[in-house]
Parts: C-alpha cells; sequence; structure tokens
C-alpha cells in the first residue's frame, strides 16, 4: 500500500491575496472615475439648464415689451456668474427681395429681431456662451 500524503490547504497564498487587492484597487479607481465623470456632467448640465432660464426669461421680456423699440440691455444673474444682453433691432430677412422691402418702408408695422446672448463660465478658464433669437412683429417707430 502506498501511503499518499494529503496536505490540505488553508486559506489563500499571499500571491492570491495581492492580486485581489491589484484587481480591487483597479475596481475602485475605475468606480471613483466614473462617479466624478458623472458629477461634473451634472454640474455641467445644471450650469447650462440655468443660463437656458436666463436666457429665455429675457427673451420674453424683451419680446413683451409694448411697443417694440430698438434698444439694447445689459445686466447678470445667479450672483454676477451668469451674465445676458439683450438685443431688439429692426430686422430685414437676408434674402427678402429688395422691391418688397423698399414697398414695406411705407407700412406702420416693420420686424424686430430680438436676440439675448447668456455668458457664463465652463470648465477651466473657458466662458461658455449661449444665445437665443426670436422675430416679432411690432410698430414703426417714428423717424
Amino acid at each position: 500500500m502506498t501511503v499518499r500524503s494529503h496536505r490540505r490547504t488553508a486559506g489563500f497564498s499571499l500571491l492570491e491575496v495581492l492580486v485581489a487587492f491589484v484587481i480591487l484597487a483597479l475596481v475602485v479607481t475605475a468606480l471613483f472615475r466614473l462617479s466624478g465623470g458623472a458629477m461634473n456632467n451634472a454640474s455641467a448640465a445644471d450650469d447650462w439648464t440655468r443660463a437656458l432660464l436666463v436666457a429665455q426669461s429675457r427673451l420674453e421680456l424683451a419680446a413683451a415689451t409694448d411697443p417694440l423699440r430698438e434698444r439694447t440691455d445689459t445686466g447678470s444673474d445667479d450672483g454676477g456668474r451668469i451674465t445676458w444682453t439683450s438685443t431688439v433691432a429692426a430686422w430685414v430677412p437676408p434674402d427678402a427681395d429688395p422691391d418688397l422691402v423698399q414697398a414695406s418702408q411705407t407700412m406702420a408695422t416693420r420686424l424686430y429681431r430680438i436676440s439675448v446672448v447668456v455668458e457664463f463660465p465652463g470648465a477651466g478658464q473657458h466662458t461658455r456662451r449661449l444665445s437665443l433669437s426670436t422675430v416679432r412683429i411690432g410698430a414703426r417707430s417714428p423717424a
């Protein structure tokens, strides 16, 4: 009869423990990077949302002015982080027929382009810019 020696191994070797820790460290590092990126994206989305709300409200405010007059207004919101400029200017479509433009000079109304440009801080030292505009009809200002 041959006696076989059965070695019973209990636990893990040092090499197995080190490999497990390396794998765990890689997974945790990837999760932290993913979490940090998600937080940066959420912060950027919040900034864009605030800027869009400011632009929309300023655009509606400028368009609701009666009567529409050519002017430019500037200001800031959100504690000075968001600056805006709204402009109301007489507007002629770029592809308009010159004869039609000449004939429209006698009309009591005209088209006005209302634009709002919003600037707010971005990542690093970059400034982000958001621009909205619309066209409204209004009374012609006296010459």
